[in-house]
């Protein structure tokens, strides 16, 4: 049985549980600007309901400074605006240029890209400078992000995840933003003897690649070739650019699909073809026309988003990995809401949050393309996630709890989330992704329900 959606839920109907969410995230937000040391890295997620970081990679500062930019998006309390607009231009710089991540639509778009949204959209006194200064900013994330490059067989690419040009990440699909607004500002990437890169080709590349690569469609692939699933990281011979295999990093098996990168796949896919439909068709002269590419973008969407609909559990939270080891344990979990405390294996809201807004977003694209009963009902799967995210026991109600969203996975193979000495797995804590992308689906909600400009990410980009 796939998530039970909720037919009547509609964003109005939501508002209630989504200022209560906003009020207890204002405090959070505070607490973690006064309490948390810049030089101890960035916050990744909680333990005991602090958080701390993890070295890895930095790809979460974003989110902590983001958060207090979604958070004055809301209630316009100037007191947010003030800590994400100062933290971004003290501490990111770094970020702009960074070139051992494939996270820069992460940590700069959530950054610089909301200032510049809100500038856009006249949200707060600003002068001429410091927008040209979140536009170059963006420029030059986005070309940074762009130069992460590895060619293949058949002349096309991918962005090279952190573990070496040989490794294509689900997650960059949704990195991607900060290449689309690179474009739409007017930026080129340019490489030796002055080539001149298209961020738009490059783009659609990777999300090319990714398509085909990194998510099934039950075409007889590999004898696990279930439509829908996902691959966490795809594996290409550089030699010769020939595509290997799937492998994992975070999940538990290259043959299973591990749920945040499926969400990754799905909110990405949908933003891109939100993105891909605003272009005038002059604007493919460097790439497959716009109909073959949002053809592609919508059969990996729709693969994805179904695929989530039909594993998650009825409340629409998922599993941290389809291909568990302990999941047989459970019976037919997917026939019952979700149950963080149980004493197997993790449920993962942050892969929640994340697919939400993707579902939300590919149901809007359907509904204006015309398909009004899938649009529907993407939408209204969405909707059912988001109602089952905004209350408990996924929002955390503790003032004494730095963490939004709670029940969060990082990195279940290498045992990095905190399990409770009364527990049997990792539960009741918090991530900077997860309580960042709850924000946004809340706000994302909300703007709709206050017949307010959409909240989307290339609408910076003027």
């Amino acid at each position: 049985m796939p998530i039970k959606i909720i037919d009547t839920i509609t964003p109005e109907e939501l508002i209630p549980a989504i200022t209560r969410m906003f009020d207890l995230s204002a405090r959070k937000i505070v607490d973690i600007d006064k309490s948390w040391r810049t030089e101890d890295g960035a916050p990744v997620f909680t333990v005991n309901g602090k958080y701390t970081t993890r070295g890895w990679t930095e790809w979460t500062q974003g989110f902590q400074f983001g958060s207090a930019l979604l958070q004055f998006d809301a209630t316009d309390d100037p007191e947010f605006l003030e800590i994400g607009r100062s933290k971004t231009l003290k501490h990111m710089a770094g970020h702009l240029t960074h070139m051992g991540v494939h996270d820069h639509g992460f940590n700069n778009v959530s950054t610089y890209g909301n200032l510049l949204r809100l500038i856009n959209e006249d949200r707060f006194p600003f002068n001429n400078y410091e927008k040209e200064l979140y536009t170059l900013a963006l420029k030059v994330s986005g070309a940074v992000q762009a130069a992460r490059w590895t060619n293949i067989k058949d002349g096309r690419g991918f962005i090279y995840s952190f573990n070496g040009p040989h490794s294509l990440f689900i997650d960059t699909i949704r990195s991607l933003r900060s290449l689309a607004i690179a474009h739409k500002l007017g930026h080129t990437l340019i490489t030796e003897a002055d080539k001149k890169i298209n961020l738009l080709s490059r783009l659609i590349d990777h999300a090319s690649t990714t398509a085909e690569f990194a998510v099934f469609y039950g075409e007889g692939r590999d004898v696990y070739d279930r439509r829908g699933r996902t691959a966490h990281e795809s594996i290409f011979n550089i030699n010769d650019g020939q595509y290997r295999c799937p492998a994992t990093q975070q999940g538990y098996s290259p043959f299973g699909t591990w749920t945040r990168g499926l969400a990754w796949a799905i909110c990405g896919f949908a933003e891109e073809l939100e993105f891909i439909d605003t272009l005038d068709d002059s604007e493919f002269q460097h790439c497959p026309d716009k109909t073959t590419v949002t053809d592609f973008m919508l059969r990996a969407a729709e693969a994805t988003a179904d695929f989530y609909i039909d594993t998650a559990c009825t409340d629409g939270i998922p599993i941290w990995d389809t291909g568990a080891p302990d999941i047989d344990k459970f019976g037919d979990f997917s026939q019952r809401p979700s149950d963080p405390f149980n004493d197997y294996e993790p449920f993962d809201s942050s892969a929640a949050a994340i697919a939400a807004q993707g579902l939300l977003r590919l149901g809007n694209f359907q509904t204006t393309a015309g398909r009004k009963k899938s649009g529907a009902a993407y939408r209204q799967a969405g909707l059912t996630v988001a109602r089952t995210l905004f209350n408990e026991p996924y929002l955390s109600s503790n003032p004494e709890h730095q963490g939004l969203l709670l029940h969060s996975v990082y990195h279940r193979p290498r045992g990095w989330d905190f399990t409770h000495e009364d527990q049997n797995i990792p539960n009741n804590e918090s991530s900077m992704w997860g309580d960042y992308h709850l924000r946004e689906l809340a706000l994302m909600i909300l703007r709709e329900a206050q017949n307010k400009q959409p909240m989307k990410f290339f609408s910076n980009a003027q």
